[in-house]
């Protein structure tokens, strides 16, 4: 058991990953660029404005293009999605084409790409971006919205993909 007041941050990651977070993708279009990211940090800030925050790191450049963009869609996801969420996480080398190949996508009102199966889409108006330590955190309006089936939520935790 660890006990200490000081955190190293592979102790922190070991101990973060027996959070559950629900598995969501975050994706943006940008002068005909499409971008999507796996992610757990994610949630609701206020329902008046409709309000979420995603969280993504700062050290790849490729995200980026969300602040380049002004919006993104939170795509959240089914269990039936868990070899989609592996290809958007970088687990398996597919390019950016071959993962949005892996379904159907559509946008509701940002040009946003939205998967047309998620158990709910988020499409969003970037509001405004702060950085933090490793990550940038992105606020976003909720502009347009869709919910889907009922099917059980993909979770991750323990480093493994379950379902709820």
């Amino acid at each position: 058991m660890l006990d200490r007041k000081s955190v190293q941050s592979q102790e922190y990651r070991d101990a973060m990953a027996h959070y559950a977070g629900h598995v969501q993708l975050v994706t943006t279009e940008f002068d005909g660029v499409r971008r999507g990211v796996t992610v757990t940090a994610a949630c609701s800030v206020s329902d008046d404005p409709p309000t979420v925050l995603v969280c993504l790191n700062r050290s790849n450049p490729n995200n980026w293009i969300f602040i380049d963009s002004g919006t993104f869609a939170l795509n959240s996801l089914a269990v039936q999605h868990q070899a989609m969420a592996a290809a958007f996480a970088g687990f398996d080398g597919k390019s950016a084409d071959e993962r949005f190949a892996m379904a159907d996508w559509d946008t509701i009102t940002t040009g946003s790409p939205a998967l047309l199966d998620a158990k709910a889409v988020f499409d969003c108006r970037l509001l405004e971006h702060t950085a933090m330590a490793t990550h940038m955190v992105l606020f976003g309006e909720v502009v347009g919205l869709r919910t889907g089936h009922a099917h059980s939520s993909l979770l991750f935790m323990d480093r493994e993909w379950r379902s709820l």
